[in-house]
């Protein structure tokens, strides 16, 4: 797909609902008593991959489009497929489903794309096998496919050595099966979805600066999910919106749930004109109109804390990096390794070919701007957020630019370009 430069970008757009959430939304549904009726579901090819695996073990899941709702039978209302579960390429689905099938009476096999089967699954392997189940890397690498051999669950406190939201939802949901309480301490808070939705489920679960508790509840119950558009969506296009010379956009119902909100942090400290409007209270998850108008843009440090909280948006932001007057440092990111790609070689190469004066370092990278960029071609490697990102680049570029593999937007935003094209009318 080929993208040509723009002049300006005006007016609203809404971006799909949030991806964290609507898995979680489908899973916790599916182990509760009753329907949950989840509102403005992502109907993105990894959420769809999570709705196809608990089909496949006997839910009734009704997909009405922008609504969904999950007929739940219990804890203990899963049956046993009668194939292997195929996870496409969606990392959330493999993790966070290994935690429910450790504990169900039955054996599953897990696979996935050729990328979910590269992607490092030993950090959610050891503590599982630590609570008691028996799970086998059939390649034996660590990877998917996984064979999971459910059975009884012990209750752990583990100490994850990555501040990763899927590990940690991986071993709370074997918790809601296990003897006791489970707890999962991380080095920093990472997005906070599970906890705050399995609340609502009526879980027993509670946090203390990096530690998140769970003992095991008679039953969770089903819920009705208002899902808030994805902050991860949506900043590429709060990225357009501050490049872009004489833009302003406006970017309706958006999740600002402070373990995920990161992006505007760094936006701000980089100098952005970003204004929250319309604030929501939901008793779920905080959601917000951001209005975003072009801003001179300055380089900073970004490290430490703020990584969990905005590692989907990194590739975005070292576009901005380049366009920023001054240096900008990524680091405490060896996280984004193991994404759909190596987003860090990923960008550096494609942002080297148009012109950024970009380098690679062990956990991040080193973005001086003010090179203008040109077009290039560039290999998306079917990763979403790097197609994404590149299209934005595209349109402060000199020339032409295509993008190999473009379509894989579809798995989190299939409306992304139609929606980018909308903002240059």
């Amino acid at each position: 797909m080929k993208f040509y430069p723009c002049n300006r970008l005006q007016g609203e757009i809404q971006v799909p609902g949030d991806k964290s959430i609507s898995h979680r939304s489908v899973m916790f549904g599916s182990i509760a008593q009753g329907t949950t009726e989840i509102h403005n579901f992502l109907q993105g090819a990894d959420c769809l991959s999570t709705i196809s695996c608990f089909c496949q073990m006997g839910v009734n899941i009704e997909n009405k489009g922008e609504t969904v709702l999950v007929h739940g039978h219990g804890l203990r209302g899963l049956k046993a497929p009668d194939c292997i579960l195929d996870c496409g390429n969606s990392g959330t689905t493999t993790r966070l489903i290994s935690g429910i099938l450790a504990a169900q009476n039955f054996t599953t096999i897990l696979t996935g794309d050729e990328s979910i089967q590269k992607r490092p699954m030993k950090r959610i392997i050891d503590p599982l096998t630590q609570m008691g189940t028996q799970i086998e890397s059939l390649n034996h690498n660590g990877c998917a496919p996984l064979k999971i051999m459910g059975g009884p669950i012990h209750s752990i406190q583990y100490h994850s050595p990555v501040a990763s939201a899927q590990v940690k939802s991986a071993i709370l949901l074997a918790g809601l099966y296990a003897d006791g309480e489970t707890s999962v301490t991380e080095p920093y808070v990472s997005r906070n979805h599970t906890e705050r939705m399995l609340s609502r489920f009526g879980a027993d679960i509670r946090t203390e600066k990096t530690t998140a508790r769970i003992c095991p509840p008679k039953e969770l119950y089903g819920q009705k999910i208002l899902v808030p558009g994805d902050i991860s969506s949506a900043a590429f296009f709060i990225a357009a919106g501050l490049l872009i010379p004489g833009s302003e956009i406006l970017i309706r119902n958006v999740g600002v749930n402070p373990t995920r909100s990161g992006i505007l942090t760094v936006c701000r400290e980089m100098g952005a004109d970003i204004t929250l409007l319309e604030e929501t209270k939901d008793p779920g998850e905080p959601a917000a109109d951001l209005l975003v108008k072009s801003s001179a843009l300055h380089g900073i440090h970004i490290g430490g804390a703020i990584i969990p909280t905005l590692i989907d948006e990194l590739p975005i932001i070292a576009v901005m990096a380049c366009f920023a007057k001054g240096e900008t440092i990524i680091q405490d990111a060896a996280e984004l390794k193991v994404k759909e790609s190596n987003r860090i070689e990923v960008m550096v190469r494609n942002l080297s070919a148009m012109g950024a004066d970009i380098k690679e370092t062990a956990d991040g990278m080193i973005i001086r701007g003010g090179n203008p960029l040109h077009g290039a071609v560039i290999d998306s490697r079917l990763d979403h957020r790097i197609a994404m990102s590149f299209a934005v680049a595209a349109c402060l570029a000199e020339g032409e630019t295509e993008i190999l593999g473009a379509e894989c937007v579809n798995i989190s935003y299939p409306e992304f370009y139609a929606d980018l094209k909308k903002l240059k009318n």
